[in-house]
């Protein structure tokens, strides 16, 4: 029953193409025999084979302020490639693969990134010290990063806060000093924003809007049907490591794997 429900999803009517896709990656890397966060990984050959598919069906890609410009008309079979972080293998592995597609991205960079142990703000026992063990880009990678031209650089806090355990003034300071810190230093705009652990409270957005982000993206899975409505929630496209081409392809006909 499992295959037959399988086939019988492509035969269903795709999510509408004028609706834009935001893909969320974290990781472009090889997984690791036993690592926990394995469906963070996106390993080189797959991310390449969902980038030569995109390219092949006809979506064009996007930076988040170039897919926020084009509203409300937006183009049929617009993607915009997100990566939260800020893992080197980013620019060492996903990178050449963009330059190579043409295709664009937006990075979420936590500023206080090095020897963080961020994934334990969330659930305490993540304290493998996994992802805080992954190397993180170098300023002067972040840099060349920017210099592709395939890059546009977002908030995502200061030190990956959980928002929800922080009181309004901390909140406050980790989303203002993120975009602050990501201009001066990078002398570049930033004008989007990702809550990390997707987590946010009903007034959150209201302070990424006082900091001056024009948008944020959220962690919940899907299409949004209208993008205008809700620039500060806005949903995702979860990339899996664990999920192979037909499944991808799933996700961005639907917005999920289902």
């Amino acid at each position: 029953m499992a295959g037959l429900a399988h086939v019988l999803g492509w035969f269903k009517k795709p999510v509408d193409y004028r609706r834009p896709r935001i893909l969320m990656y974290h990781m472009i890397s090889p997984h690791r025999p036993g690592a926990q966060f394995n469906k963070l990984r996106v390993p080189p050959n797959q991310f390449e084979q969902q980038l030569a598919w995109l390219k092949e069906n006809g979506w064009h890609f996007y930076t988040m302020r170039e897919l926020q410009a084009l509203a409300p008309n937006f183009p049929e079979k617009g993607v915009a490639l997100t990566f939260d972080d800020g893992f080197e293998d980013n620019y060492t592995h996903a990178l050449p693969i963009m330059q190579k597609y043409g295709a664009k991205g937006t990075l979420y960079l936590v500023i206080d990134r090095h020897n963080n142990d961020w994934s334990t703000k969330k659930k305490a026992h993540h304290d493998s010290g996994e992802l805080m063990r992954e190397p993180k880009l170098s300023d002067a990678q972040v840099a060349a990063l920017l210099d592709s031209g395939l890059f546009e650089l977002g908030g995502h806090t200061f030190s990956h806060a959980n928002l929800a355990t922080i009181d309004t003034t901390q909140k406050a300071h980790e989303i203002a000093a993120s975009r602050a810190y990501l201009e001066r230093t990078y002398k570049t705009s930033v004008t989007s924003f990702a809550y990390p652990f997707g987590i946010y409270s009903e007034r959150d957005p209201e302070l990424v809007a006082q900091a001056g982000f024009l948008n944020a993206v959220t962690t919940v899975e899907g299409v949004d049907d209208k993008p205008s409505d809700r620039w500060y929630e806005l949903k995702r496209v979860k990339i899996s490591g664990k999920d192979n081409l037909s499944t991808f392809c799933k996700r961005i006909r639907f917005g999920n794997k289902k």
